[in-house]
């Protein structure tokens, strides 16, 4: 079957096959692009819990064989909470398999943002957190929802999951072994 493409007001034949395959090649080009935009860390700043300033590439400057895990909570979002109190729970055992860092990221607003330290004092997490009060990181990142949980190695995102559900803690350390 052969496709019609009009140019000016000469009629030329396409092959189908030929079409699939342009069309495929540009689809990937863009994902391409896609992917290689979003790998890259931006510039936001973000504050630690005691109100200091830092940037997302210095908080996320690490050695090139240790993995960061970054994960975007807010207090208000239970699958956000589950999910960290099983990482905080299996935490030390992991650190033994797989040494690896943790950063929680609050995206509480500035309504909500008082909160979040008595929250983990509450809960004792044994990794850092940060604020992005104005959802600025969350935004440079392209992040929608929370929970949102990326793995970092050598400054490049290469891993990124989007919502809980039990067990996705599991694939979040295969891939950290991987």
């Amino acid at each position: 079957m052969d496709l019609v493409l009009r140019i000016s007001s000469d009629i030329y034949p396409l092959n189908a096959r030929y079409m699939t395959k342009i069309c495929i090649a540009i689809v990937c080009a863009l994902i391409s692009i896609s992917l290689n935009a979003q790998n890259d860390l931006p510039d936001t700043r973000i504050k630690s819990l005691n109100g200091t300033e830092f940037t997302f590439k210095t908080v996320c400057n690490t050695t090139a064989d240790t993995a960061l895990i970054i994960s975007f909570w807010a207090t208000w979002c239970i699958p956000c909470i589950q999910e960290l109190e099983i990482i905080s729970d299996q935490y030390a055992d992991r650190q033994k398999e797989t040494p690896f860092k943790l950063i929680a990221i609050s995206v509480d607003d500035s309504r909500t943002a008082n909160r979040v330290k008595p929250f983990v004092k509450g809960r004792g997490w044994p990794f850092d957190i940060y604020l992005d009060v104005n959802s600025d990181l969350k935004r440079a990142l392209n992040i929608n929802d929370v929970p949102h949980v990326l793995i970092i190695k050598q400054g490049k995102i290469v891993y990124q999951h989007n919502g809980y559900v039990a067990g996705n803690e599991e694939v979040l350390f295969e891939r950290l072994k991987n």
